[in-house]
């Protein structure tokens, strides 16, 4: 079987830090370049935490904790606003200046494309998820998907002047996302996206309630925010988390370089690597696509290291609000608290596992812009710096939780 690898980029632009005492608010002023903007709805990302703007466009958001914040602000008739708000040792004021939607709802012209329809269920797959709680989230607005797909590039780009809205009858969550960017390469198979969530409960009886707590309970666990809010409290092994090393090994399939291009040369390539060759009958064409072949194979293979990695060496101090990550190779996270699903093992984001190891979830996280910053919740500052594999890249926002989430366990 080959194995399909999806990668996956993922900037969920929240975080914040509960370890000060102190708690502090973010307050000021909605309005455009004209006056303030009374009724503005004023949300922080990635948490439950909203509020509206008074008569006057004024507001105020109490009892937060020093962090960093998105604000994110929505109006009938100006454009989706965020801005990023940094709480260190003081309460902060903002003025949030909001800019017309020249493009009104009933104005809004959608370009016919035969493959649209196609595009969108890409985009639900790769955004949205396919795991079980995928299979119950809708997105009620489709229509406000900006959808364009380069040939050239083998690149599908999603983009929205509107509030996303999703409605997740798993985990009982409505989600407003102001979607920033999405990308989907079905060349290098590499998803990246970015933006803002905010949660909303849906509403529920008693029982339909206890449901979403115990789908939401299992959503968190084994998550990457799972996985730094232990890392930050130095807890990785109590909470169920073994931290492997995944080092590149030589592919001992492949021949070296110079032995696979002194017999392509021999085979008087024009160049070798374009693949196209003389018209020759002594030319032994099964020659020809073996050596092609194996210059077209990987030169290293990732393998885990089984030595567990020790957190502290690691994890360093940035400020008393802020950890960071650092190492070299990529990091294999194995959560032996839960085993892989049916639906995960059919996805094509499994991880190859020695044979001598439990099924347990695997992710991998592959460091590509340096040093990781994170908080105490979980928030990652410097998100896109990530590129996950395995059960991280298979979990997407259709198991996502508040960044303010409180397991009951």
């Amino acid at each position: 079987m080959i194995r399909q690898l999806l990668l996956t980029i993922s900037l969920i632009c929240f975080s914040f830090s509960i370890y000060a005492q102190n708690s502090y608010s973010i307050s000021g002023v909605v309005r455009d370049q004209k006056e303030t903007l009374p009724g503005a709805g004023i949300y922080i990302s990635g948490y439950k935490i909203a509020t509206a703007a008074d008569n006057n466009g004024n507001f105020k958001i109490n009892n937060l904790q020093p962090g960093n914040y998105d604000l994110l602000v929505q109006m009938v008739g100006y454009l989706p606003y965020s801005k990023n708000v940094v709480i260190s040792d003081k309460s902060v004021e903002v003025v949030l200046t909001l800019k017309e939607n020249t493009v009104q709802l009933n104005e809004v012209v959608i370009r016919s494309d035969p493959n649209r329809a196609k595009y969108i269920e890409q985009f639900k797959e790769f955004f949205i998820g396919k795991s079980l709680n995928a299979a119950q989230c809708k997105i009620l607005n489709p229509q406000v998907l900006n959808i364009d797909y380069d040939p050239t590039k083998s690149l599908l780009t999603v983009k929205t002047d509107e509030f996303l809205v999703i409605e997740n009858k798993a985990l009982g969550y409505r989600l407003k996302y102001m979607l920033d960017n999405f990308e989907y390469n079905s060349r290098t198979h590499i998803i990246y996206y970015s933006g803002h969530p905010f949660f909303e409960e849906l509403k529920a009886s008693s029982a339909r309630r206890k449901k979403y707590i115990a789908k939401r309970e299992i959503a968190y666990y084994g998550s990457s925010q799972h996985f730094f809010k232990a890392l930050f409290q130095n807890k990785t092994k109590e909470e169920g988390f073994i931290i492997n090393k995944m080092v590149k090994v030589p592919n001992p399939s492949r021949y070296p370089d110079k032995v696979i291009n002194d017999k392509l040369a021999k085979l008087r390539t024009i160049p070798p690597r374009t693949g196209i060759f003389k018209t020759d009958a002594k030319i032994d064409t099964a020659q020809v696509s073996f050596w092609l072949k194996q210059q077209d194979m990987p030169k290293y293979l990732e393998k885990m290291d089984r030595a567990e990695v020790i957190p502290d060496t690691l994890v360093h101090y940035y400020n008393q609000n802020l950890k960071y990550l650092d190492y070299t190779d990529a990091l294999c996270i194995v959560y032996t608290k839960e085993r892989e699903s049916l639906a995960y093992s059919k996805s094509g984001f499994w991880i190859f596992r020695p044979l001598d190891m439990p099924d347990h979830e695997i992710s991998v996280a592959n460091l590509i812009g340096g040093p990781i910053r994170f908080y105490e919740n979980g928030g990652i500052h410097d998100s896109r710096s990530f590129l996950y594999e395995g059960f991280w890249a298979y979990e997407k926002i259709a198991d996502m939780v508040p960044m303010d989430y409180i397991p009951l366990k």
